[in-house]
């Protein structure tokens, strides 16, 4: 048996936390309802079945958390950045071993936005003495800019409160770093600031984190870089949070969409795509009506593409081991 390599996203949402509204949940309840029939709702196991074959968008929710994503791989536990997504992972790892302080992991920083690091000071697991964190970033000052977070202007607990052992790395002079078995690289990409993009490679399988990245010169000379970075990667996680149409509007904001995301990906070869890092603006089942746009994107430009496209939503595993499709 093989060692797992397992991605699971656990905050998707751009630029602020989203928690679903009363009016969405009685828009998904109306539509549930519609599709009910009466063995539907005969008992209460015949009801279980009913709501488990609900699509996300209307049994469920793509989620509200801000930006984290866990990446499992072998007996190393990455973790890319510290939206409040990490809040909720931070309590099922203290069902393990980190509640009991014998837990080991790193964290990865793509840039340091408020909905990136905004989580952190609520990752139980800091506080655990015996655990062990490692912080990664190309910017060489993240420390200061986490410290930063916590002062006491901004939040009562200061980052001196943790009690788990923290290393910083440090990449000046660095085009990878290994973590066992696991090797990582990363990109520059264009975004307010500067943000990092990341590939994690394993056992012959890789991912790419590439969230909060604009491509504004859409040249093949200006793509070649983020091609290359992206080539062949078996899973893709793409900074989708506008439509091209908004995008176009809202330049030098940072983000990008699922049709240059499709672009790319075709380009590089890549296998399978998880759009990501959704516009807190847009409900559930706009996400899904700009998923159905973009599948019809791709048929006239790429026929013969057996390209995987999906909405990353939180809670979903991506097992890179198992086999090339979601779940």
């Amino acid at each position: 048996m093989s060692d797992p390599f397992q991605v699971t996203f656990r905050g998707v949402r751009g630029s602020i936390p989203t928690p679903v509204s009363s009016e969405q949940m009685q828009e998904k309840l109306a539509k549930a309802l519609e599709m009910a029939t009466p063995e539907d709702l005969k008992d209460a196991a015949s009801r279980q079945a009913f709501i488990d074959r609900l699509p996300v968008e209307i049994g469920g929710c793509f989620g509200g958390n801000s930006s984290c994503v866990q990446v499992q791989v072998g007996d190393e536990m990455l973790i890319f950045d510290a939206g409040t997504g990490i809040r909720p992972l931070g309590l099922e790892l203290m069902q393990c071993k980190f509640g009991k302080g014998q837990g080991s992991g790193h964290i990865f920083f793509s840039h340091t936005h408020w909905d990136h690091i905004q989580g952190l000071p609520f990752f139980v697991p800091l506080y655990v003495k015996g655990n062990h964190f490692t912080f990664n970033s190309p910017f060489e000052n993240i420390k200061e800019r986490l410290l930063g977070q916590q002062y006491h202007e901004y939040f009562p607990v200061p980052f001196e409160a943790y009690n788990a052992t923290l290393e910083f790395t440090d990449f000046r002079g660095k085009s990878e770093i290994w973590i066992g078995d696991v090797k990582v690289t990363w990109k520059e990409m264009y975004h307010p600031d500067k943000s990092f993009s990341y590939r994690v490679e394993y056992g012959g399988k890789s991912v790419i984190y590439a969230t909060d990245a604009e491509y504004q010169n859409l040249s093949p000379e200006e793509l070649k870089p983020n091609i290359d970075f992206f080539q062949d990667a078996d899973l893709l996680i793409f900074d989708s949070m506008y439509t091209f149409g908004e995008g176009l509007e809202k330049r030098d904001w940072g983000h990008s969409s699922t049709f240059i995301g499709v672009d790319l990906a075709v380009d590089a070869n890549v296998k399978q795509i998880a759009f990501y890092h959704h516009e807190p603006t847009y409900s559930d089942f706009k996400l899904v009506n700009i998923l159905k746009q973009t599948e019809k994107y791709i048929k006239p430009i790429a026929p013969d593409s057996k390209l995987n496209m999906f909405l990353a939503y939180e809670g979903l595993t991506v097992d890179l081991m198992k086999d090339d499709s979601q779940g």
